[in-house]
């Protein structure tokens, strides 16, 4: 068994090498990556290059089912762990990701067995894999700890027909790089499934059933006028006052979105204790700030649109000057969040500004999946 995994190691260094990706490679990985390797008899389907179709349009089709460890919707656009996985991994080849949610892990498969996927993100079983005849390797590179301290399942895989087609091959370097410069463990951070802890969901249950109620029409209009999702602004009205509209902070923010006094005048509030008022200004604010990162792709511009309404506009621009000096993309979430994160010790602001982003993506998941039973993207 050693010594066939000694031979994994070296054709795993080799895949890394030839993309320019050294990567140390331990048993667990050469584990995690056996599949891949190992599964490229299975098929015998016509052989076909999957990676010159996908350069050659311009496009790379990813397939998957919802999941915490995979995609969801925030209501601006898709977000998680595997899609903003696969997004960057769109990115390193310089292609558009056309990432399509579908009802289960068989349909998931079956497309891409049919030709019609290019690989399918998943928590398929490994047999439910290879009845399909098709090859699959660990999403994470073997990093299974990542996922699994924050609450994920560490069962996420890519999906491929073909083994050897250069397009498996540079997916297995972007992990493997993507775990060895912690891309791996900041995504998994972010995405955090104990986020809010257990203890409290009854109670924010109760509170939703009680309130929301009251202010869903109210959070639908408004959302409806800037087109974005309800449950998005709902989220943030939740996580603002917990749904009360005379909430009153130390620092004199009130009302449901609680509103300063100089952004309720700027956008037409008079009352801020009133609750249709506050979520019309708390909306049309949101609205301006998205407006104000349009430079940034979606999910990251949620993101930011999010940290400038907790923490300002100015005090967000100081953090990406900060994160740009340091020699990275200061319009990539994750090296926002980074920072954020990092710093938070010695800032109760930055740490502020995690909870705040990090829990309403958590109520946004929850409201959704316990309005539809459902996710609907």
């Amino acid at each position: 068994m050693q010594n066939k995994l000694s031979g994994v190691a070296r054709r795993l260094r080799l895949t890394c090498q030839t993309n320019k990706l050294p990567v140390r490679l331990s048993i667990i990985t050469a584990l995690a990556m056996l599949p891949l390797l190992q599964l490229h008899a299975i098929s015998s389907k016509k052989e076909t290059n999957e990676y010159v179709d996908v350069m050659n349009n311009n496009r790379l089709t990813v397939v998957s089912v919802k999941s915490p460890n995979t995609v969801f919707n925030n209501g601006q656009s898709l977000h998680g762990f595997g899609y903003d996985l696969m997004r960057n991994y769109a990115k390193s080849l310089n292609v558009q990701l056309d990432f399509k949610i579908v009802a289960d892990e068989t349909t998931a498969l079956q497309l891409v067995a049919d030709g019609k996927a290019n690989m399918a993100l998943t928590n398929a079983s490994m047999q439910t894999i290879e009845n399909k005849k098709l090859n699959f390797f660990s999403a994470t590179c073997g990093n299974l700890n990542s996922l699994e301290k924050h609450g994920l399942s560490s069962n996420i895989s890519l999906v491929v027909s073909n083994a050897t087609d250069p397009l498996a091959q540079t997916a297995t370097g972007f992990t493997c790089k993507a775990n060895d410069n912690g891309y791996i463990d900041q995504l998994a951070s972010f995405y955090n499934h104990n986020t809010v802890d257990e203890n409290s969901w009854e109670t924010i249950e109760q509170d939703l059933k009680k309130r929301m109620p009251i202010y869903k029409a109210s959070f639908k209009r408004e959302a409806q006028k800037y087109n974005f999702d309800w449950q998005f602004l709902a989220a943030m009205g939740y996580q603002e006052s917990y749904l009360k509209p005379n909430s009153v902070s130390p620092t004199g923010v009130r009302g449901l979105m609680m509103l300063t006094n100089n952004t309720a005048k700027a956008m037409g509030v008079t009352d801020r204790n009133n609750p249709q008022q506050s979520i019309q200004g708390g909306a049309k604010y949101l609205d301006q700030l998205l407006e104000q990162y349009e430079d940034i792709a979606y999910p990251d511009r949620a993101w930011y649109a999010l940290v400038a309404y907790n923490m300002g506009p100015g005090a967000l621009s100081t953090i990406q000057s900060k994160v740009s000096k340091q020699g990275k993309n200061p319009n990539e979430w994750i090296n926002i969040y980074t920072y954020l994160k990092t710093h938070q010790v010695s800032n109760g602001k930055y740490k502020q500004a995690v909870q705040y982003v990090t829990r309403i993506r958590a109520y946004i998941e929850h409201i959704q999946s316990n309005e539809a039973g459902t996710l609907d993207v």
